[in-house]
Parts: C-alpha cells; sequence; structure tokens
C-alpha cells in the first residue's frame, strides 16, 4: 500500500489539504460544471439583448417603453445575488447552484409565451433571481475546490463564462432569429440550463470547507476527500485553522468588521460602475448599432464581439494578477476601458462598421478583464464564512448599476446617440477605476502564500 493510500488520522486542517495539496481531477470536474452554470448563466441573460429589437418592432412601443422590462430582470439579478449569497452560507453551495439554474432555465422558457411587454417584465424579474443567485453560488463552489495557487485563475476562469456565454447566444441567435423569431429564441434557449440543473442534481457535490463546519456531515466530507485522492480515517475531525482565525463572526455585519468596512464598500463601488457599463452593453449594444442604421446581423455581432474580446481580456488579466497581484491589472485594464470607449467617439458608424465592431471587441476585453477578475478579489478578501455572502451582497450592489443601465442606455441612445451611449461606458469604467485604487485587500504578488488575515500587511 502507497503513502498516498493510508487514511489521514486525527485532526485535519481542511485549508491545508486544498490548498497545499494536489489538484486533482474530481476536482477540476466539478469547478468544469460550476464554469458550465456560468456559461448557461450568461447564455440566458443575454439572450433578451439580441431580442428587445424585434420585440419592440413586434408589439409597436419604443425603446423608452421597454426600459421597465430590462430593469425587472436586474432588479430580480441583485435580489437573486443578495438571497443566494445568505442561502449558499448556511445551507450549502450545492443547492444554492442547482436551484439558481433550474430556475432561470425554466422562466426564460415561460418568456417565449409572453404577450406583452408587461409578461416579459415579469418573468424577466423571476428569472433574474436564478441568473443573479448563479454568480456567487457557482464562483464560491470554484474557489472552494481549487488551491490558492490556482484559485485567482480558476475563479476567472468560471467567472469569464458569461462572456463566453453571451457569445454563445450572439452565435446562436444569428442561427435561431432568422428561423424561429425571438418566442423559439427563448424557449430553445432555457431548455439548456432545464438540462443542465439535472446533470448538475447528479454530479455536484457540497463544498468540503462548507461541510467542514458542520460536524454533523463530517462523514459526507470523508467520502468526498477520499474521491479527492485524499483517504480520511472515519473518526477524523476537521478544521480551518488559517480562516478561523479570521472568523470572528458570520453573515452580512462580518463584511463591515475586523479592517474589512473601507474595502467593502471600495468593491461595492466598482462592481456598481462595472456592471453600469457591462449591462449598457448586454441590453443596449444591439438596439443602439440598429438606431444607427446598421443591420441586426450587423449590430448583433458588436455584442458578439463584446463577449469574445471579453474571454481573452479575462484570462490575460487573470494570468497577470496571479503575476503581478491584482492591484495595476485592474486599474491598467479600467484605464483601457475607459480610452477605449472614448475613442470610439472618432468613428463614422455606417461608414467604418468593421473597425468599430473590433472596437467594441477591445472594449469588450478590458472591461469584462475588471469584472471577471473582481469575483476572485472577493475570493480572496474575505473568509470562508461569509466568502459566498461578500461575493453576493458586492454583485447585489453592482446589480444597481446594471438597473441603472437599464433607463440611462435608453436615454442616451435616444437622447444622444452612441456618442452619449460611448460617454455613458467610458465615464463608468473611470469611477470603477478611482474605486479600485482606493481598496486596500488586493490580491499580492504570488497570493498562494497568503491568508485574507496577511493581506493588509502584504498591501500596506
Amino acid at each position: 500500500m502507497t503513502a498516498q493510500a493510508i487514511p489521514f488520522r486525527g485532526n485535519a486542517d481542511i485549508g491545508r489539504l486544498l490548498d497545499d495539496g494536489a489538484y486533482t481531477t474530481m476536482q477540476k470536474v466539478v469547478v468544469f460544471l460550476a464554469a458550465m452554470s456560468i456559461v448557461m448563466d450568461g447564455f440566458d441573460g443575454q439572450l433578451i439583448g439580441f431580442a428587445i429589437p424585434l420585440m419592440i418592432k413586434e408589439w409597436g412601443i419604443t425603446r423608452s417603453a421597454f426600459a421597465p422590462a430590462v430593469a425587472a430582470g436586474l432588479i430580480g439579478m441583485g435580489i437573486g445575488s443578495a438571497c443566494a449569497g445568505l442561502f449558499a452560507d448556511r445551507f450549502g453551495r450545492r443547492m444554492a447552484v442547482i436551484a439558481s439554474v433550474l430556475v432561470f432555465g425554466s422562466v426564460t422558457c415561460a418568456i417565449g409565451f409572453a404577450p406583452d411587454v408587461l409578461t416579459v417584465a415579469a418573468l424577466r424579474f423571476v428569472a433574474g433571481l436564478g441568473i443573479g443567485g448563479a454568480l456567487p453560488s457557482s464562483t464560491t463552489v470554484t474557489a472552494e475546490f481549487t488551491p490558492a495557487r490556482r484559485r485567482t485563475l480558476a475563479v476567472t476562469a468560471t467567472i469569464v463564462c458569461v462572456p463566453l456565454g453571451g457569445m454563445l447566444a450572439g452565435l446562436f441567435a444569428a442561427e435561431i432569429l432568422p428561423a424561429f423569431g425571438w418566442r423559439g429564441l427563448f424557449m430553445i434557449g432555457g431548455s439548456f440550463p432545464i438540462a443542465l440543473a439535472v446533470i448538475l442534481l447528479f454530479t455536484l457535490p457540497e463544498s468540503p470547507r462548507f461541510l467542514a463546519r458542520h460536524p454533523a456531515r463530517w462523514s459526507e466530507l470523508g467520502k468526498l476527500l477520499g474521491r479527492m485522492n485524499r483517504p480520511m480515517a472515519a473518526d477524523v475531525t476537521y478544521s480551518d485553522a488559517a480562516e478561523q482565525v479570521v472568523e470572528k463572526r458570520a453573515g452580512f455585519g462580518a463584511l463591515f468588521s475586523g479592517g474589512l468596512a473601507g474595502d467593502t464598500l471600495a468593491t461595492w463601488a466598482a462592481f456598481f460602475m462595472c456592471l453600469t457599463a457591462v449591462y449598457s452593453a448586454f441590453s443596449w449594444l444591439p438596439t443602439m448599432l440598429a438606431s444607427e442604421g446598421l443591420s441586426m446581423a450587423v449590430a448583433g455581432s458588436g455584442l458578439t464581439a463584446y463577449n469574445l474580446g471579453g474571454v481573452v481580456g479575462a484570462l490575460v488579466c487573470a494570468v497577470a494578477i496571479t503575476r503581478f497581484g491584482s492591484r495595476w491589472p485592474l486599474v491598467l485594464c479600467c484605464a483601457g476601458a475607459a480610452a477605449s470607449a472614448f475613442a470610439l467617439q472618432t468613428l463614422n458608424v455606417g461608414r467604418d462598421t468593421n473597425l468599430l465592431i473590433f472596437g467594441f471587441g477591445v472594449h469588450g476585453m478590458f472591461v469584462n478583464a475588471v469584472q471577471s477578475t473582481m469575483y476572485a478579489l472577493c475570493a480572496f478578501m474575505y473568509p470562508t464564512s461569509v466568502r459566498a455572502t461578500g461575493t453576493a451582497s458586492a454583485l447585489a450592489f453592482g446589480r444597481l448599476g446594471a438597473i441603472l443601465s437599464a433607463f440611462a442606455g435608453a436615454a442616451v441612445i435616444t437622447a444622444g446617440g452612441a456618442t452619449a451611449y460611448l460617454t455613458l461606458l467610458g465615464s463608468a469604467m473611470v469611477f470603477a477605476m478611482v474605486a479600485l485604487l482606493a481598496v486596500r485587500r488586493h490580491i499580492p504578488k504570488r497570493a498562494v502564500l497568503l491568508r485574507p488575515s496577511q493581506a493588509a500587511t502584504a498591501t500596506n
């Protein structure tokens, strides 16, 4: 029998087992499943952006009249983000992920039967509860199954699945809209996450760090660790020494204790401004391009390019953060996002179409680099007992910016066209940069060696 096959006895520190141990195939499968839930989140969440021009035309309404329907979905996302984090920290990450995916898949299908914009608004609100809940729950699963040395890249690779899902939604919409219309887009698009929810029900395990905090579930934890090539004796006790040192109180109030208050507020502000920019693109970019006289195919390709750039930018930024820490990569990406938005104002929309689409790809690269890697920043800032709550609260506050974009996007397109719209995108990222400069607990260089309790020293 090899040393690896000998069951561990005594007290097992779950933090050391996960952070210092091997990154097994089983752990990678779990991260893949979490990532797939985010792919579906981005996919279903962005279908509305491709459908809006056709829905406005069919029902004979204005862009401003449709704004409340967009806002309703974003309000649902904000509530879902906040509630899912609390649910996941109290009852477990597994069911939070599964329930979220099932809700937004089922309700997205139902949107295909909507008779008017009011019904769309109501259904988008419910779908938003699931879409908002999937992000914090899935990123927490990824963070807690991944060794510290690979966590930033793993969390970012999970979050980058939002623009990846949006890119797939663009390709999907290009095929489905001409053949089945916007109703078919929602009915077919919603069936994919329903199928994924069934798969997750049978394959997704609970987080080992969550199980370690519930002695009644230690036998389940032992079996899970065995599947992760870390065999445990039946009488092992579990702790998480490094994180429990800084876990003085659980719940929402812990986000403002232990020196976290300033970083929590700054991170919330960064999420607010970044999501204002992101959802101004997700919800209104095809509509803005169509209003400038471009065809629906070209207008849709603008959002697809935005998402494609986002996939590339987020992964590159994650690698940079792993090497250089999070402060300057995030700040530089904010600056790049603002500069690219303002530079696009110099183009002639009708004449420089290809360059315009490329420019939106560059802008999406910088914006999504910031948005995606901020989840890794939250995973570093907060200990296990409030990690899902901390991530969810930042996202929930950020959703207020997304809600603002529902009305601001429609208003600026109507009032000032492309120039005003691009000013909105660029200005939001300037404010996001200022907020991120104010964060003290940035991921340091080689964050693998540091715990949250050490972060203040490393970043002072």
